[in-house]
């Protein structure tokens, strides 16, 4: 019997231990991507490396951002988002739907580095991504700015 209580406490820490053997699959490419938060780490990867012309083709026509500077169009987002020079971002909390072919993505986001040239503050932000699968891949429909650390 005490045997067996070995075997099987050997069995579950090796089986725990497997959980954590392997770390994350890191996304570098578009085609990396496998869900909701694979997409929105390789968007803002992009936005790091400054590869606009990648990002671009997975922001949809209709693409809309809204945050406190109100709604803003495909073409003003992405000038905003070239405002941007990233050292570093992390993303926390993330939570996703999936609804056949469209994903809706919760997550906090901190972002360091400068945007025109003023330092950001580091704080989170609550975010809220829409994608949509069409004949192109995964396209951006919406991002949202839902709250800051200061609501």
């Amino acid at each position: 019997m005490r045997n067996l209580a070995a075997a099987l406490s050997l069995g579950a820490i090796l089986l725990f231990a497997g959980c954590t053997l392997w770390g994350e699959h890191p996304v570098r490419h578009w085609t990396d991507a496998t869900g909701g938060e694979g997409l929105e780490r390789n968007f803002w990867n992009e936005v790091k490396a400054k590869n606009w012309l990648e990002l671009e083709r997975h922001l949809a026509g209709n693409y809309v951002y809204s945050g406190p500077e109100g709604r803003l169009g495909r073409a003003a987002a992405l000038d905003r988002l070239k405002q941007f020079r990233l050292d570093e971002y992390s993303i926390g909390d993330i939570e996703t739907e999936l609804n056949t072919e469209t994903v809706v993505v919760t997550y906090t986001l901190t972002l360091r580095g400068t945007r025109d040239g003023r330092p950001l503050r580091g704080q989170p932000v609550r975010l809220l991504a829409v994608w949509q699968h069409q004949k192109t891949g995964w396209m951006a429909i919406a991002h949202s700015i839902v709250s800051t650390q200061a609501d």
